[in-house]
């Protein structure tokens, strides 16, 4: 799979909240907690982990909500002022956003290598053994990290 030029943009439903990646994201999973069921209307939420340097608001306000964590962690969710589009995600860990692989504005690259809290997937939702795989959330992203690198190296 060959991922595009950057830069590439997002945004929400609207159009009013618009952001800009500048760099390749460090990868791209699903998440099956219930949280992103709730928050996608899904089985789950596709998620771009990315780094703060490569995050760009571009327009929009943003209305944010305080989220606890199963594991007491404040995650700061960010939403459109306007329509409410759920965007990224802040969380605890310094220096990146989790952004919302649905909300690009070309997803056919965001291709997902793993799946994170599968103990909480929809009893339907298959999983592709192959990928690599969290029963919880990913303390340690590092091998969602290589999958993402392999899966696009040339």
């Amino acid at each position: 799979m060959t991922l595009p030029n950057f830069p590439v943009e997002g945004g929400c439903q609207c159009g009013q909240a618009r952001y800009r990646l500048t760099a390749a994201p460090r990868s791209v999973y699903n998440c099956h907690c219930k949280d992103c069921q709730r928050f996608s209307g899904a089985g789950w939420s596709t998620s771009m982990i990315v780094t703060e340097e490569n995050f760009e608001l571009i327009s929009g306000d943003i209305d944010q909500y305080d989220r606890k964590a199963d594991s007491g962690n404040i995650i700061v969710m960010n939403f459109c002022a306007h329509c409410h589009g759920w965007l990224w995600n802040d969380p605890p860990a310094p220096g990146i956003k989790v952004v919302r692989a649905g909300t690009l504005d070309d997803i056919d690259w965001a291709e997902p290598v793993g799946n994170i809290w599968t103990d909480s997937k929809a009893a339907w939702a298959k999983i592709d053994p192959a990928q690599v795989k969290f029963s919880k959330g990913a303390v340690d992203r590092t091998p969602l990290f290589e999958a993402f690198t392999r899966l696009h190296q040339d």
